[in-house]
């Protein structure tokens, strides 16, 4: 009986976007817009160079030469991790710029753990790193990119723009939207953060809410202790103050060398992250 035959896997299959050989120099340096250049070359492409033109190329020495960074943004309102990561793209633009490069923000989707935790919402939590990596893996290679620097902020983006880098494969760098600022509850008379909502959500169920000074009187009742929490555990923006998954990941990422030093350290608000 013959034996059956060996499973061969079948190779990978990904479209070969032509590009400009590692380490080609271009008057004693490197070329680096290595993948742009499909588009900005010579003349094959003039429409594109017309939007490009356009879409705030100032010249022709940078349409020829400069490279094109996107800068994805997982920017929404509503949700204190991602709600200033636009104005971080902005800051980050604008470095890129100041090293004679061309820099295109764009945006992607997510969603916050922490809002629809326990509810219908997380339904719809995990399969936002596909929409994710889908999205900014589109924009970066539809658009001839030559590198992205990826900016989230919430639970999933972490992993969504990590696996759009292993797609792209092409120059990444992933910055930290950066940690919350600790609340403080003057009725618990303690720092607290949002895991305290949570706990706190127990411990009012079961009649062991109090607070930390005259509990039950006017203004200090368990329903008051838990309007507290609720309006002081977030003071602004930032992932959620702990080692939960935003920061867990971003330091895991830190460590792997794919995020800028020191980027998952610094709080979202701190002179630091603007820095």
């Amino acid at each position: 009986m013959s034996a059956a035959p060996e499973h061969v896997p079948e190779e990978p299959r990904y479209i070969d976007f032509p590009s400009i050989p590692h380490g080609t120099l271009r008057d004693g340096k490197l070329v680096l817009n290595r993948w742009s250049a499909t588009i900005t070359k010579d003349h094959d492409f003039p429409g594109a160079q017309a939007m490009l033109y356009a879409a705030g190329v100032p010249n022709r020495e940078m349409m020829k030469t400069a490279p094109h960074v996107g800068i994805s943004t997982v920017w929404w309102e509503g949700n204190p991790c991602n709600m200033h990561l636009h104005d971080l793209g902005k800051v980050v633009k604008a470095a890129v710029i100041k090293q004679q490069m061309l820099a295109w923000q764009f945006n992607t989707i997510g969603v916050s753990d922490a809002i629809t935790m326990g509810g219908e919402g997380m339904r719809f939590s995990l399969q936002t790193r596909e929409v994710i990596a889908d999205s900014i893996e589109t924009v970066t290679c539809a658009q001839h990119h030559d590198a992205n620097i990826s900016i989230p902020g919430c639970d999933k983006n972490m992993p969504g723009v990590i696996m759009a880098a292993a797609r792209h494969n092409r120059p990444f760098l992933m910055i930290y939207g950066g940690t919350i600022k600790k609340g403080f509850s003057k009725l618990l008379n303690k720092p607290i953060n949002i895991s305290t909502c949570y706990e706190a959500s127990g411990a009012f169920t079961y009649d062991k809410l109090h607070a930390a000074v005259d509990p039950g009187t006017e203004g200090r009742t368990p329903s008051d202790v838990m309007d507290d929490i609720e309006r002081h555990a977030c003071p602004g923006a930032g992932g959620c103050g702990g080692m939960y998954t935003a920061n867990t990941m971003s330091t895991a990422i830190e460590a792997m060398g794919l995020c800028l030093p020191g980027s998952s350290s610094n709080p979202a608000e701190s002179p630091a992250k603007m820095r």
